[in-house]
């Protein structure tokens, strides 16, 4: 029997984490480094960020700037990271943005814009990596979920369409490329201490209180919570995993 720490260990894998600069991105590559793992950031922006978190991980980290719906470009972008950095076996699927409106002020362009980000952004990428990964016999795709995969939540239907799509792809993935020793999953954070989730509360109190109203730990969760969840996912300790969405939420799906 293999011990814990081996079992635990991202020793040898290399991740491409997208929106890796700020929030549960970055978090997810401080814990991967932490587990052994090389890890490369990318994003369209926070260059200055990002590199800042490479310096402070150390000689396992590494920045590209690319914007994932650049979809035209995206193969060769994939190409040029295998070329310099060698195979990816992880891949984390966590780039976003987000539109709080109501339908009513939603145009059609505020819409896609989500979706283009979330799932247009996420396939194009993975589309990319899966001839390499099936290549090597071996590899994880995780995807960032949301509670918006599971709830309504009003004023982000774009971001709720967006990660509900995350879902379906998952799962059909799973299906049709884990034989080839891919894994694919994908954590649903809770409401976790970030930029992005100041920005969609900070303003609507009554919001705030709802959720922690909602979540029997009555707190807000921390961007490592998520870090470490995609450590274990992507571990040997995860294995037989394949298809799921974790809940990563202080109970939330399940609170009253």
């Amino acid at each position: 029997m293999e011990t814990a720490q081996k079992t635990f260990s991202l020793k040898g894998q290399s991740a491409l984490i997208t929106g890796g600069a700020t929030g549960i991105g970055l978090a997810m590559a401080e814990c991967m480094v932490s587990a052994g793992a090389k890890v490369i950031l990318v994003g369209r922006g926070h260059e200055q960020q990002m590199k800042d978190a490479c310096k402070k991980m150390g000689e396992n980290a590494c920045y590209y700037l690319f914007d994932v719906t650049d979809t035209s470009h995206t193969e060769e972008f994939v190409s040029r990271i295998v070329s310099e950095q060698g195979e990816i076996t992880i891949l984390c699927n966590n780039a976003g943005n987000h539109c709080k409106k109501s339908i009513e002020e939603m145009s059609v362009e505020d819409f896609t814009s989500v979706l283009d980000v979330h799932l247009v952004g996420a396939f194009a990428l993975t589309k990319a990596l899966v001839p390499h990964m099936k290549k090597n016999g071996k590899g994880n795709i995780l995807f960032t979920c949301s509670m918006a995969s599971y709830m309504g939540l009003p004023g982000i239907l774009g971001y709720a369409a967006a990660k509900s799509g995350m879902l379906g792809m998952i799962r059909t993935l799973a299906t049709e490329i884990s034989a080839s020793g891919i894994r694919v999953n994908g954590i649903a954070p809770g409401w976790i201490d970030t930029p992005m989730f100041h920005k969609a509360v900070d303003n609507d109190p009554a919001r705030r209180d709802k959720i922690l109203g909602r979540t029997p730990m009555a707190k807000f969760g921390e961007t490592v919570d998520i870090g470490w969840a995609a450590v274990f996912l992507c571990s040997d300790a995860a294995k037989f995993i394949n298809g799921v969405v974790l809940p990563v939420d202080g109970g939330a799906l399940i609170g009253f």
